[in-house]
């Protein structure tokens, strides 16, 4: 129950925090960064590894695993913690509160694809359900480019317009992946990854320049 000193020890009114919005941005460039890096090293250090037609699945998979299953948990963390700032700086109606929901959703299934060391290559132990996650990931990725894209409008209409294009790119694009031969649907999927990172830099920019404008104001 509140007592005459929680006044004193709480403000009443509801303020966004610069410090945790610094963090969560971090986190997020973390994230991607994490990824892209692991990958890069696992293409060195798994032998015989052709980066143009080996997925990056293939990378997370066999004895070298944990060097690509490391960045897919940073990149996990990365969209968990730009949902945590999206509905800390909760910048629309219901479409944004979709797209928090959404990139919560991204997040999770990332880390199922790293935690489930499966692949859908032909493995019959137990469930087979990669492919499945790869889809609902495909969705959520599109959802969340769209369901941000109006309240991103809010700070800028560039934001808006850097969102609907990615998500339109992706619309295009992420199909396309699994009607590719396999000699080149490995440099394909870092092409997605690349798309993927846009949309998260963006809403991570989006939220760093909030910061800049709080200063000035």
């Amino acid at each position: 129950m509140p007592t005459a000193d929680t006044s004193r020890q709480m403000p009443a009114r509801i303020a966004e925090q610069p410090n945790l919005i610094r963090f969560l941005v971090l986190l997020a460039v973390f994230g991607c960064t994490a990824l892209a890096v692991s990958i890069l090293i696992a293409d060195f250090v798994v032998p015989d590894h052709d980066w143009i037609a080996d997925t990056i699945s293939d990378l997370g998979a066999g004895r070298y695993e944990f060097i690509v299953d490391m960045g897919l948990y940073a990149f996990s963390a990365g969209l968990i913690g730009l949902a945590v700032l999206a509905a800390h700086v909760h910048l629309g109606a219901w479409d944004w509160s979709v797209g928090i929901i959404t990139l919560v959703i991204f997040g999770l299934l990332v880390f199922l694809i790293g935690a489930r060391n499966e692949y859908g290559d032909n493995d019959s132990d137990g469930w087979v359900i990669h492919v499945y996650l790869v889809y609902a990931l495909g969705v959520a990725m599109a959802v969340a480019c769209f369901a941000m894209a109006r309240g991103a409008a809010r700070a800028s209409p560039r934001y808006r317009r850097i969102l609907i294009g990615t998500g339109l790119v992706w619309v295009v694009s992420a199909p396309v992946f699994f009607f590719l031969p396999t000699d080149v649907d490995g440099i394909y999927e870092r092409y997605l990854g690349v798309v993927s990172f846009v949309m998260i830099l963006t809403l991570a920019h989006l939220f760093h320049a909030r910061l800049g404008q709080g200063k000035a104001g």
